[in-house]
């Protein structure tokens, strides 16, 4: 893969106490200002799915919309926006899931997907999956199919990637990190 020659962990900040104590924030900002890493990260992507069999990119609100729109154009395939609740101005779906703070809702426009269609769901980073794992049941509501999770981050020990496996959604992530790491 091309990002294995550069340390893209480098470039991820950890916050610590954000945005509760005892919680590392990895803050993908200081990547998405280094254009080389930013570069790498889109072709590793790009490279991962240019001949995968798949329809559509899922990016997840927010920082998957950095990711998500860039790959939709790079693969040129339609973009679906899965976002917080109340934010979308036609039909939606609405999903629930509890995420590490709390609980929250996804949204997605009803008319988004169909039978047949496939999508990659991109996130920045994967912690418990309740995001990804509410996309995927909307995506399933509208009759379509996940082709993979993927992610720049895996934070593996809070169960996010075993969780979305165990739901029959394949995962990848560029690298990961341990909770305890800075």
């Amino acid at each position: 893969m091309l990002i294995e020659s550069f340390d893209i962990k480098s470039l991820i900040r950890p916050v610590i106490d954000f945005p509760k104590p005892g919680v590392i924030f990895r803050d993908i900002t200081p990547l998405f200002q280094s254009p080389t890493a930013l570069r790498l990260v889109m072709d590793s992507f790009a490279h991962r799915y240019v001949e995968a069999d798949f329809t559509h990119i899922g990016a997840m609100d927010a920082r998957g919309f950095l990711i998500g729109s860039v790959l939709a154009y790079q693969l040129n395939k339609p973009l679906v926006l899965f976002r917080k609740q109340g934010k979308l101005p036609a039909d939606v779906l609405a999903e629930g899931y509890a995420t590490e703070y709390g609980e929250a809702f996804l949204e997605v426009h009803a008319d988004s997907l169909c039978e047949g269609d496939s999508v990659v769901m991109f996130d920045d980073l994967i912690a418990t999956g309740g995001t990804l794992i509410a996309a995927a049941n909307l995506i399933r509501r509208m009759g379509a199919r996940i082709h993979e999770a993927a992610a720049i981050i895996d934070l593996p020990e809070l169960g996010g990637s075993q969780r979305l496996e165990e739901q029959g959604i394949a995962t990848f992530c560029l690298t990961q990190f341990a909770l305890s790491e800075k």
